[in-house]
């Protein structure tokens, strides 16, 4: 399989060495941020906020949000909020689906 079913790397040493280590995690990390942005639906959260709501560290969240979206299960609000740096963060929000599986 491939990005976004895989995690992502520069296709650098260190980089493939960290993606291939976070691989036996990816459906479940990817499955907390889903079930995360349900919860809060239709409110969003930034990747800090996931985060933080996860209890995780941002940098094993944040990349899940960019697969997240290539697979269309959240989009991009249009609204930013301050992150923890201060810079404004893209706010995600989960894209519903109904059961006839169309957004």
């Amino acid at each position: 399989m491939t990005y976004p079913h895989t995690p992502g790397h520069r296709s650098v040493e260190t980089s493939i060495a960290a993606a291939d280590a976070l691989a036996p995690r990816l459906g479940r990390l990817q499955r907390l941020a889903v079930d995360t942005f349900l919860a809060v639906y239709p409110a969003g959260l930034t990747a800090d906020e996931l985060a933080s709501r996860l209890g995780l560290d941002r940098y094993s969240i944040q990349p899940r949000t960019s697969e997240l979206r290539r697979k269309g299960l959240i989009r991009d609000s249009g609204l930013r909020r301050p992150n923890a740096t201060g810079k404004m963060a893209i706010v995600w929000v989960a894209v519903p689906f109904t059961s006839g599986g169309e957004s």
